[in-house]
């Protein structure tokens, strides 16, 4: 936990918050907080700044702190991923959501198994708990926005342009002779299917909407691997 997160129900005034649960056992446990230690934090969707601890009991932590500091610029990117097996489908949100992905589409195709819409992994709350974690390994406060879409064609031919306009509009396919671009600079649409890949109607169905199959070389990756290897070769860290 590299930044502790605020949120509204936590501060007591202006500049005081009271923290417990998960926050006080992580700052106890693992940063051995102390009255008078220094901490990075930040209002969910606001500023960063510090926050000094003033009092420690047994059930919880507080503090006073100063936001003054804006969050990282996010990525200039929406992502439409196919949905992920539940195991992998916490670790690519919080991927994701560290590296800066702020508008997300998890979809159906047809090698989406039936059974992982009924993860209880999709429930808001649950998927909040994977942004939160990313947040606070990228010292990062803006929340992520998850949207779901249980039918591919009707989402790629009635909603998908409309999203993707003014985009540059890229799906990642091995079964292409395009390589990935590099430090685009650009607003991108980037659409990444399920492990196996998009099959080639939902490819064809994509293309319809203007997007440009590319690769990231022989190797086949997992989902959770190809992602982060996908966003730092199209935007690259300064």
């Amino acid at each position: 936990m590299n930044l502790i997160l605020l949120t509204p129900r936590d501060f007591q005034s202006d500049t005081e918050v009271l923290l417990r649960g998960r926050r006080f056992q992580h700052m106890t446990e693992v940063h051995r907080a102390e009255v008078g230690d220094r901490m990075k934090v930040g209002r969910l969707n606001g500023l960063i700044g510090e926050g000094e601890i003033t009092g420690r009991g047994d059930d919880h932590i507080a503090m006073s702190v100063t936001l003054h500091k804006q969050a990282p610029p996010p990525l200039p990117l929406t992502l439409i991923l196919a949905l992920p097996r539940p195991k992998m489908l916490k670790r690519t949100i919080q991927h994701a959501t560290a590296l800066g992905v702020k508008k997300l589409y998890l979809i159906n195709a047809y090698r989406v198994e039936k059974s992982f819409w009924q993860s209880p992994w999709l429930a808001e709350e649950k998927l909040r708990e994977q942004c939160l974690l990313g947040l606070e390994q990228a010292v990062d406060t803006a929340m992520p926005q998850i949207e779901l879409r249980k039918r591919f064609k009707p989402f790629v031919e009635d909603e998908l342009p409309a999203i993707a306009e003014h985009s540059r509009k890229l799906v990642a396919h091995p079964v292409t002779d395009v390589p990935c671009p590099v430090d685009i600079q650009q607003q991108t649409t980037l659409a990444v299917g399920p492990e196996g890949g998009f099959i080639p109607y939902e490819v064809e169905k994509l293309q319809e909407a203007g997007f440009q199959s590319v690769h990231l070389g022989p190797r086949i990756l997992r989902v959770e691997t190809a992602l982060p290897v996908l966003l730092s070769r199209l935007f690259p860290a300064d």
